[in-house]
């Protein structure tokens, strides 16, 4: 069985070209520096990956670029939801093929209203399609993106339907009420909260497997001080970078400060229909990061 993914996992960025491909050789090395600066794991083509602005042919790539580097997929789950059935069941059948931890899903996310019993059916397609490696499939709730919402009693049926296929679930929600109530629903299923600020609670027997976080982008390394070691003054500092951001859109924000901070400018460029920070959200950003009383970000 694949080993459970566990811990500080960074929502990687997906640096892209001038053409607007991605740009797998920066993808790699991005992968590589944040697996060795406190990354326990990493959650690649998520939504600060920009998953949904790529083509079916594009995430397939970013896959098999990771696969063919000899990166660790074991630690490391893929978003594979989409709005087609029979794209979200290819994503998920190749992460499963070439050996990632995990499948992370959104639901069906544009027809609404969206029923259980056709959340149901995209999960039985995807099940199915997969039995052959049996990869681990974890649900994502982001409700303010998708505009569905995995409740309780949704995900307590594909628990039931499904069984260990089922594996966690990663809660953009910001609800800590909602992803403690997930949690409780089975000792085997492990939910994920998008904030670093809950890192405390994962560690022991916390509720929670750890932290799927956009600005473990730029603060893994206190994230991991923070969950591995308890270290207060650590968490002070995670939850001070992922500050910055308050008010200002947040993928852009995330690339902008990577390009900083690594000094290479093309780590800032955003997939349509993103844009890139303006000149005055950026000197915004910018004042802010410059102004941290805390040790700065890693590149």
């Amino acid at each position: 069985m694949t080993q459970r993914l566990r811990g500080v996992i960074a929502a990687i960025t997906t640096p892209v070209t001038a053409a607007h491909e991605p740009d797998l050789p920066r993808f790699v090395d991005r992968a590589r520096h944040l697996l060795a600066n406190g990354c326990d794991g990493l959650n690649v083509l998520g939504t600060t990956g920009e998953a949904t602005s790529f083509s079916l042919t594009q995430r397939l790539s970013v896959m098999n670029a990771a696969a063919d580097a000899g990166l660790p997929l074991s630690r490391m789950m893929v978003g594979t939801g989409a709005a087609a059935v029979a794209d979200a069941v290819a994503l998920s059948h190749e992460a499963g093929r070439l050996g990632f931890a995990g499948a992370l899903v959104l639901p069906p996310f544009y027809y609404k209203p969206i029923t259980d019993e056709g959340v149901v059916r995209v999960f039985d397609a995807i099940v199915e399609a997969t039995a052959a490696s049996a990869i681990p499939i974890y649900l994502y709730n982001f409700p303010a993106l998708s505009g569905t919402l995995y409740s309780r009693d949704l995900v307590a049926t594909l628990l039931t339907l499904f069984g260990e296929r089922m594996a966690g679930l990663k809660d953009s929600s910001g609800d800590l009420a909602y992803a403690s109530e997930i949690a409780a629903l089975s000792p085997s299923f492990d939910v994920f909260p998008s904030n670093e600020g809950t890192l405390l609670s994962a560690r022991g027997d916390g509720p929670y497997a750890g932290c799927i976080s956009a600005t473990a982008n730029l603060n893994s390394p206190d994230c991991a001080l923070t969950y591995r070691d308890g270290d207060q003054a650590a968490l002070k500092r995670a939850v001070a970078v992922r500050a910055l951001f308050d008010g200002l859109p947040l993928v852009p924000g995330i690339k902008a400060l990577v390009a900083h901070t690594t000094g290479v400018a093309d780590h800032g460029r955003t997939v349509a229909p993103l844009a890139p920070l303006t000149k005055e959200q950026w000197s915004l950003l910018k004042a802010r990061f410059d102004a941290l009383s805390v040790a700065s970000p890693a590149a």
